[in-house]
């Protein structure tokens, strides 16, 4: 019985012996950061980068027939969504047409028959940020509320994609 024992009382030593010592030193204190130029935190506060320019679009400028397209994917992507009783399978084919290949990923799993709207009952509205061509936000009014839709393009001529579709507040 005294083996064991010893032989434990060794093994703690040894591990206390290699353990490291606790810091006792307390942290510095009085030292404060300064910031080296004016800070801002939002735009009301002024610009985030001083003396900079934000450029009047980011590579691609909206024209009509871009606005027509991204409604046209808007409305066939949610009537494609909107159904609930569809099969599983021909339901996720049906839509991924529409969608980016992460949204395509994303809703890959969803079972139709929890989606609450089962048809569009309105045109498809564009929120357009006149700066930015690459995406939109879309809102296209349901039987059970208005989603609304992101639709995101590489450049000016591909084809625009659903990249995510939020639905009402509840």
């Amino acid at each position: 019985m005294k083996k064991p024992l010893a032989l434990i009382a060794t093994v703690a030593l040894l591990c206390a012996g290699c353990a490291p010592a606790s810091n006792t030193t307390p942290a510095p204190t009085g030292t404060t950061a300064t910031p080296s130029a004016p800070v801002s935190l939002s735009v009301d506060s002024g610009p985030q980068a001083p003396g900079g320019t934000v450029p009047p679009t980011i590579g691609i400028s909206w024209d009509q027939a871009s606005k027509d397209q991204a409604v046209d994917v808007a409305q066939k992507a949610m009537a494609d969504f909107a159904r609930p009783k569809a099969e599983e399978q021909q339901w996720a084919n049906d839509l991924a047409r529409w969608l980016t290949p992460q949204a395509t990923a994303d809703y890959s799993a969803v079972d139709p028959a929890n989606i609450p709207a089962s048809r569009v009952t309105g045109p498809a509205k564009l929120t357009v940020d006149e700066a930015n061509g690459y995406g939109v936000i879309a809102t296209v009014p349901t039987n059970a509320g208005t989603y609304a839709l992101q639709l995101l393009r590489t450049r000016k001529d591909a084809p625009w994609k659903v990249n995510r579709l939020t639905p009402p507040a509840s």
